[in-house]
């Protein structure tokens, strides 16, 4: 079945069929081979992922075989009963959810299966690490070399040259990849987000008499990444405190293995910082919790799982066997009765070369603040592979709101081209989990419910931003 013939079997305007006389650009006589490639495309401009090709072919079989092969019937049905009604009146006869799954159960055997996976050593990375040691990535038929990787630009530019096949990154890294903010523009996808929670602001210890932030006027800050949760975070957090991050203090990029380093020396007054470095500087007591993020916005996004489009519309089965590894290793990460074998896995020289200690009091929630206190928060860090498109919204809002971005931006679109819901969602059910009904929600950050369907209104809520 070639793709122009994968137009929504639902729509009584689509022709299916193709032939002589069906009228589309592609099959008339007179055209040549750059019509029939527009009109391939103009089929399948709703397709993006191999999934949705996977489901599209399902059902319009399913659609064709119904009514025995005659497009003409087919179409004049669909007009007088409409498209909806005809896939609800199949959805109620037939598991179509069920077969698609099964389709692409058996669709092939993989296309690649030794693949290089990039992950920067931080503890949001645990599902990417820990499949490779605990055979999450064997389980499926992989052989996967997780490669240590110092920091986001090293990790994105590997992944935009094809140096690696997937990679673990920050949540607003495909989207800002995907719109060639900060790198050549390419479409990248991110089907599972990693962890939620799990960051942290963290103070000198020459500071613990400043822990209201108006105090922190000229103070100088690390952020792992410009295109990261930790760097929003902030800039939302000190807002929200009257300070102009780019004006009342400095912000700096910073690789995180190198945050506890320049702590020390005094190069930063504090960070905002992956784990397991927050802890770090409490282990080897230079710094000092002033808060967790998810003080800031409980639940929030940090790390994902992440391709491009080419990687997964080419390996369509490695694609799907890659994905359902990652979700779920991060489903068995969510469970805190794993965490400390967990800890142990993820700990040595070749991830994140880390004493067991810090990484069980990051996983489990019970650590040392600093301050002299031992603070027990199990969802310090969790693990939900859900990519919800109204995280990657807001994450979009901040990007023009500082600046990131300029001009129009199509918020929906661009959250739903890069964050892939549905392929999240079918794995899910596969391994017997039940992802959320929807892929939009609102979030309250800081107190203030954000509303994803105003996000131009919300950007302009802000007094300290900066012009568009």
């Amino acid at each position: 079945m070639s793709n122009k013939s994968l137009g929504n079997p639902f729509d009584s305007s689509v022709s299916l069929q193709h032939s002589r006389g069906c009228g589309c650009s592609a099959c008339a006589t007179d055209k040549g081979a750059s019509a029939y490639k527009a009109d391939t495309e103009a089929a399948t401009t709703d397709l993006v992922t191999p999934e949705d090709y996977m489901d599209r072919a399902v059902e319009s079989a399913i659609v064709r075989g119904i009514f025995q092969h005659d497009d003409f019937n087919r179409r004049r049905f669909l007009k007088m009963v409409g498209g909806g009604t005809l896939a609800a009146a199949l959805g109620s006869l037939l598991p179509l959810g069920a077969v698609k799954a099964a389709v692409k159960e058996s669709s092939g055997p993989l296309e690649k299966k030794k693949l290089n996976v990039g992950f920067v050593p931080i503890t949001c990375a645990t599902p990417i690490i820990m499949a490779q040691p605990m055979g999450f990535y064997a389980k499926y038929g992989l052989d996967v070399d997780v490669i240590k990787t110092a920091g986001w630009a090293v990790a994105r530019d590997k992944s935009l040259a094809g140096e690696y096949d997937a990679s673990h990154m920050l949540t607003p890294m495909p989207l800002a990849m995907t719109m060639g903010a900060g790198s050549t523009a390419k479409p990248f996808l991110m089907p599972a987000v990693e962890n939620i929670n799990g960051q942290a602001i963290v103070l000198h210890v020459d500071h613990k008499d400043k822990r209201d932030p108006k105090q922190w006027k000229g103070f100088k800050f690390g952020v792992p990444f410009d295109y990261s949760m930790h760097n929003f975070l902030l800039r939302y957090y000190v807002a929200e405190h009257g300070l102009d991050p780019d004006k009342d203090i400095q912000i700096r990029v910073v690789p995180p293995p190198e945050m506890v380093a320049n702590l020390r020396a005094g190069n930063l007054d504090g960070y905002l910082s992956p784990d397991p470095f927050n802890q770090r500087a409490v282990w080897e007591k230079v710094g000092f919790i002033h808060m967790l993020t998810k003080d800031i916005w409980e639940g929030h996004p940090c790390c994902a799982f992440a391709c491009s489009r080419e990687f997964a519309h080419q390996n369509p089965n490695t694609y799907a066997a890659l994905l359902k590894s990652i979700v779920d290793a991060t489903h068995y990460s969510a469970k805190m009765e794993n965490r400390k074998e967990i800890a142990e896995a993820i700990a040595p020289t070749n991830y994140l070369n880390q004493p067991v200690p810090v990484i069980e009091q990051v996983l489990t929630g019970r650590y040392a603040d600093g301050l002299g206190e031992v603070k027990n928060f199990p969802d310090r860090i969790d693990f939900d592979p859900f990519p919800w498109q109204s995280m990657a919204v807001w994450i979009l809002t901040q990007m023009k709101r500082w600046g990131y971005v300029k001009g129009d931006v199509d918020y929906q679109k661009i959250a739903e081209d890069v964050y892939l819901t549905t392929d999240c969602a079918n794995v899910m059910r596969s391994l017997g989990y039940e992802p959320p009904e929807t892929s939009y929600r609102s979030h309250m950050i800081m107190g203030k419910e954000f509303d994803y369907t105003k996000p131009e209104a919300y950007v302009n809520s802000f007094a300290i931003r900066r012009d568009s």
